[in-house]
């Protein structure tokens, strides 16, 4: 299997491109895109924040840099609807790239649907309503029909559409992470032919930094099992490019026997297995989280 990893790195927040964003100097950022599509990029996300005061001049400008050094396809990535308009009308081939995203909030939807449609772009369907985010499955579901049937009557067929269920921090808790997954299952028959992200280092907010590696690289193994399409990944983190790229299978399938109740014995596994059977096994909730978990 095969994700396709959106590159997260060229951000607002980062040390070496959020300057360079804000004094537009194009040089750190076309060194990351290289960077970025050379460790295994297939999309490039430009995250520009919420931008609220110069998003309409920032998001133009970034899409012009990286498409002028790269034909990887571009994920426009802010809050502000109006950049991201801006973006999409600045690129020269739109089709290519991926709007994220669009909500459930009505002024969202009303200003960026007829956008995306004509662009031909790719959409995330974000999973965020007017009261937040989903509690459950069904709820997700729900959002899921309302969210893609007011895409598909503007003219945006299922395969442009990439649903995001929302990862949330192991640190919440283990059940929404499950919860998520289990609306993964459910996507297939609920939008036919839609695909699939998700922010995948979100599962690993609030953990030490030395450690944050282990959780996103077993959620993604995680996500395989129900055919995610694409995530938002650090394509610096060499291991976990290999498992989106399907070059680490004997690690993908330690995940999936652990999620179909069929726990390979501790014992028996290498030192890497095994950090994916604790990881795994606390993404569950089979084991509490806690700092230590890859200790004991």
């Amino acid at each position: 299997m095969y994700v396709q990893c959106i590159a997260e790195s060229i951000n607002i927040m980062g040390t070496r491109t959020g300057n360079a964003m804000r004094q537009r100097d194009p040089g750190p950022i076309v060194e990351m895109a290289h960077e970025e599509v050379a460790d295994g990029g297939d999309f490039l996300d430009l995250n520009i924040g919420p931008a609220r005061k110069d998003g309409t001049d920032l998001m133009p400008w970034i899409v012009k840099v990286t498409e002028a050094v790269t034909d990887c396809p571009l994920s426009m990535d802010t809050t502000n609807a109006d950049a991201l308009i801006a973006g999409m009308q600045a690129a020269k081939n739109p089709e290519r790239h991926l709007m994220n995203s669009i909500s459930l909030q009505p002024e969202r939807m009303k200003k960026l649907i007829p956008v995306a449609a004509e662009a031909g772009c790719y959409v995330v369907a974000l999973l965020w309503g007017v009261d937040g985010m989903p509690r459950d499955s069904n709820e997700r579901a729900a959002m899921t029909v309302e969210l893609c049937m007011a895409m598909n009557e503007a003219g945006i067929p299922n395969e442009k559409i990439l649903v995001d269920p929302i990862a949330t921090p192991i640190t919440l808790g283990s059940d929404q992470v499950m919860s998520g997954l289990e609306f993964m299952a459910m996507l297939p028959e609920i939008v036919p032919g839609a695909k699939s992200t998700v922010g995948l280092s979100n599962v690993s907010n609030g953990v030490s930094t030395e450690k944050r590696h282990y959780l996103n690289r077993a959620y993604l193994a995680m996500l395989m099992k129900y055919g995610i399409w694409s995530a938002i990944v650090d394509t610096y983190d060499h291991e976990l490019i290999e498992l989106a790229h399907g070059e680490r299978p004997e690690l993908v399938k330690i995940v999936h026997d652990i999620m179909d109740d069929n726990d390979p014995d501790p014992d028996s596994l290498s030192p890497k297995e095994l950090e994916y059977y604790k990881t795994t096994r606390v993404l569950m909730g089979k084991t509490v989280f806690s700092e230590s978990w890859l200790e004991l």
